[in-house]
């Protein structure tokens, strides 16, 4: 199992770095640009708290841009990709709030912070990543101060009909446009995988509620292919 978790690590770190130039541009496409607007609607959730916030598995900074956008305030920026976090931060060079957001290279399951530091956390496209998810909510926790409040984005499998539709068009164009691309069209298979194999929604609430957070919710956003899922310290 060890292993296991180890193994994931290196090769999601290694094809991140790999797509860093072309990834923003492949998530924009392949969600034809409602991606932003998850983003957006993320970032209000955590509206009414001050700073600091965390964004975890932040990449090349698009949700804690928004999140300083939206109101300014300090964000602390941690992601395990060196590459995603540089790219990321180049590209703020010309943004009035770029001094905001503050990047850290550092593991998701065990975060560089402080105990009860930050007013609010976030994470989009990236609790699925981590390989013990249970243990990134737990340091969430662990950060976040009493009654602050955490915001995670990320994808799931929709019900009904669209459900095969989805799949399909996870498994089989997905990979080929992003590979296009990117030039890596197995991190995009891999990416597909991932979300097949997240679990459902009321099981990943479960698990928030296990690690401690209360008041935990959860809602579908564009007919369930991406849920929202908020919780209190």
């Amino acid at each position: 199992m060890l292993a296991e978790r180890k193994d994931k690590k290196r090769f999601v770190k290694e094809k991140f770095s790999a797509v860093v130039r072309r990834y923003d541009l492949v998530n924009t496409i392949t969600s034809f640009g409602i991606d932003h607007l998850w983003r957006q609607r993320a970032a209000r959730e955590l509206y009414h708290y001050q700073g600091p916030i965390l964004d975890l598995c932040a990449g090349t900074l698009p949700l804690a841009l928004e999140l300083v956008r939206q109101r300014p305030r300090e964000v602390i920026a941690v992601d395990f990709c060196y590459e995603m976090l540089a790219y990321g931060k180049a590209r703020l060079k010309t943004d009035s709030q770029e001094d905001l957001i503050l990047s850290v290279c550092g593991d998701g399951e065990r975060l560089p912070l402080e105990d009860e530091c930050v007013w609010g956390a976030t994470v989009a496209f990236g609790i699925r990543n981590l390989s013990r998810p249970d243990k990134g909510l737990s340091e969430m926790h662990r950060v976040l101060k009493p009654r602050g409040k955490v915001v995670i984005l990320e994808f799931s499998r929709p019900k009904g009909l669209f459900r095969g539709l989805y799949r399909f068009y996870l498994s089989h164009i997905l990979p080929k446009v992003a590979g296009i691309i990117s030039g890596d069209e197995e991190a995009y298979r891999y990416l597909a995988s991932s979300i097949w194999a997240f679990p459902e929604p009321t099981r990943f609430a479960f698990m928030m509620e296990e690690v401690g957070f209360k008041e935990v919710s959860h809602r579908p956003l564009t007919m369930g292919i991406v849920t929202i899922y908020t919780g209190i310290k």
